[in-house]
């Protein structure tokens, strides 16, 4: 989805055909756009629409931009591309959800979901993996081995031991968890997961179920009412992957001197001081620490001791003792905490859920036989059905069974001005062989001809759902327009500027005075707990024979918290606490800035110079895709017409 939401502030199309009296505004390519049409795209992208001339040419300009560029995607077959056609015919389905359903029976499930959120469920599980078009061979191994492994449960093995063991799980996190999911609730797994955990008891293990991700056995091993949503700060000592156990152990040091500092003094003040000068998270530190919200129903989850050690502090505005999890060692204070809203609060949050998530497809079957009434189905005689009960054989289920023999294309059944025959029927059925095995041929016949009678009465309302509601086919046309255009400024702007390194080179040769570093100093910065131990390190400097690393060992003598050292190229001007201040090659005075107390050692001072393209590749990357665009706009501009009606235009918001 992200190239699609790339162009949601972009343009909205809607495709209309133009009545000989409508109003035309522009067109492009010979393309017209309505004003009707034009008026609801530029309403749609401005809050606060303005009618003035300078507003309207200023949108018309970027409108104009755009369609030309969808204009050349849809003159270079962008459109037929298949990777692109079936990509947008998923997005087109995924919209197409939301009206297939039944809404009676949609309100059932939102109220369903509801009831979930209330209660969390801690479960364990074991997965085989499994992709979408296994042969019916390797299904039956899976579901065969689960049964197996289901069965050593059940007699008394350890579930976690069992998910380590040899050929069980597949879930890569097992060597780890064993299995344990930690707790969870409504919309945080997918919905066949869900399901199958709310509807097994306390201390059971499921039967074998699929997933997108394969098939799995789960047990459920604790329920408890929702803990609703908390809001913490953290401060973090991170110890990332390949940390050496004597870092881990300094670290550990830390976080409890840290501790030791806080837990007498957790102002509001001193806590975001505190964070500023010893967090090691960059995501928050300049946010006092705060993280998103997390807890019941929530996308944001944490690792399993951070939330427990989160929804165990009582208070807002207390903290906990340090944590550690696998990225570091924390301090968290709690911010806010509130409990699960009411249905009425959070209705129309989870029926927008429910509609893009995979439980709305359980509707669909009230849905489709309310279809049937509406659009007259009706079903002929058997006697075509039967055909394929009398002709299918053992080949079938390893798919290689065809529909040769058909001399016939008899009439199954119609819905409204459509009927589907014998031959279109075998076509389904060949290719929806998989998980047949061992089913009788009539039970087969029966099964994939209601699976099929329901997917074409289903594509017969989508077929229609663009006639029927605006809206969904103003989507599909947004969605089409923003993965054609995505793929051309990939080929053309780009993906372009990064493949093309001559290119690349030479413009930054042409343009590489205007990346200039200016007059900067490369410095050792010593940042220090107080201005005392800055005094004394600025004593020891005095002396050669100190280097940086002996200073350290001096001054953290019995403590991680007393000094910082940092080598590297600084910008006076734009480093904050160097800035508006001199300095001489050398050791230079200390001094205070924000709470910390800096001694400065310039190794030398750099001139005003061009800076290298290694060092702002990505600067200069940015700079030439502008560059391609701007230029490849010029060109469209020659190769597509574009009429604008200024009259139409400037009476945009006009009602005549």
């Amino acid at each position: 989805m992200q190239k699609i939401s790339f162009f949601l502030f972009s343009f909205f199309f809607s495709s209309v055909l133009l009545a000989q009296n409508e109003l035309v505004v522009m067109d492009v390519a010979g393309e017209p756009v309505s004003k009707d049409e034009f008026l609801q795209i530029y309403l749609k992208n401005n809050n606060d629409p303005k009618f003035d001339k300078a507003s309207l040419d200023e949108y018309m300009e970027l409108f104009t931009k755009f369609k030309l560029k969808v204009a050349e995607a849809e003159a270079q077959g962008y459109d037929t591309v298949p990777k692109l056609k079936r990509e947008l015919e998923g997005y087109r389905k995924q919209l197409a959800l939301p009206y297939l359903i039944d809404s009676a029976a949609n309100k059932e499930m939102v109220k369903e979901a509801y009831n979930r959120l209330k209660i969390e469920i801690r479960a364990s599980h074991i997965l085989i993996r499994l992709g979408p078009n296994a042969s019916p061979k390797d299904t039956l191994k899976a579901y065969n081995r689960l049964l197996e492994l289901k069965e050593r449960i059940e007699k008394g093995e350890d579930f976690g031991r069992v998910a380590r063991s040899k050929n069980s799980s597949q879930d890569p996190s097992v060597k780890d968890n064993g299995g344990d999911l930690g707790y969870f609730t409504a919309f945080q797994m997918v919905f066949p997961f869900e399901e199958m955990a709310y509807n097994t008891p306390k201390g059971q293990v499921s039967d074998p179920f699929r997933t997108k991700f394969g098939y799995h056995i789960l047990q459920v091993t604790d329920t408890r009412p929702a803990r609703g949503t908390i809001k913490v700060a953290h401060l973090m000592v991170a110890t990332p992957q390949g940390t050496s156990e004597q870092e881990m152990v300094s670290a550990e040091k830390k976080i409890n001197e840290i501790y030791s500092k806080l837990k007498d003094s957790i102002t509001d003040e001193y806590w975001r001081k505190m964070v500023s000068k010893y967090s090691e998270d960059p995501s928050s530190v300049n946010k006092a620490g705060e993280l998103p919200a997390f807890g019941s129903g929530t996308a944001q989850r944490m690792v399993p001791t951070f939330e427990d050690a989160a929804f165990s502090i009582k208070n807002d505005g207390d903290i906990s003792v340090p944590v550690r999890t696998d990225f570091g060692y924390h301090i968290l204070k709690r911010l806010s905490w509130k409990d699960i809203q009411s249905f009425d609060q959070m209705k129309k949050e989870l029926q927008k859920k429910v509609n893009k998530d995979e439980r709305s497809k359980k509707t669909q079957d009230i849905f489709v036989s309310k279809l049937k009434v509406k659009y007259n189905f009706e079903e002929s005689d058997s006697q075509y059905l039967s055909w394929f009960v009398e002709n299918l054989d053992s080949t079938y289920y390893i798919g290689k069974w065809n529909a040769d023999k058909l001399i016939t294309d008899g009439v199954l059944f119609s819905i409204g001005d459509k009927t589907y025959r014998q031959k279109e029927f075998s076509a389904f059925l060949m290719k929806a062989y998989r998980g047949m095995r061992h089913k009788s041929f009539d039970v087969i016949v029966d099964m994939q001809y209601k699976r099929w009678v329901k997917k074409k009465i289903l594509e017969y309302e989508e077929s229609l759902l663009g006639q029927k509601y605006p809206e969904y086919r103003a989507l599909v046309k947004e969605y089409h327009d923003g993965i054609i255009l995505y793929e051309i400024m990939s080929d053309m702007v780009w993906n372009k500027a990064v493949k093309d390194t001559s290119g690349l080179k030479s413009f930054y040769e042409n343009q590489k005075m205007n990346y200039m570093w200016p007059e900067r100093i490369e410095a050792m910065v010593y940042s220090c707990a107080s201005d005392e131990i800055a005094a004394e390190v600025f004593q020891l400097l005095k002396k050669k024979k100190n280097t940086s690393d002996k200073i350290l060992e001096k001054i953290n003598d019995g403590t991680e918290l007393n000094l910082d050292v940092s080598m590297n190229k600084y910008d006076p001007l734009t480093t904050d606490f160097l800035s508006g201040r001199d300095f001489m090659e050398g050791r230079n005075t200390p001094f205070e800035f924000n709470g910390k107390h800096y001694v400065i050692w310039v190794s030398s001072k750099l001139p005003v110079m061009p800076k290298e393209l290694s060092e702002i590749k990505g600067a200069v990357i940015s700079d030439y895709q502008a560059h391609l665009e701007k230029t490849w706009l010029s060109e469209l501009s020659l190769k597509y017409p574009v009429h604008i009606n200024y009259d139409v235009l400037y009476n945009l918001g006009s009602n005549d």
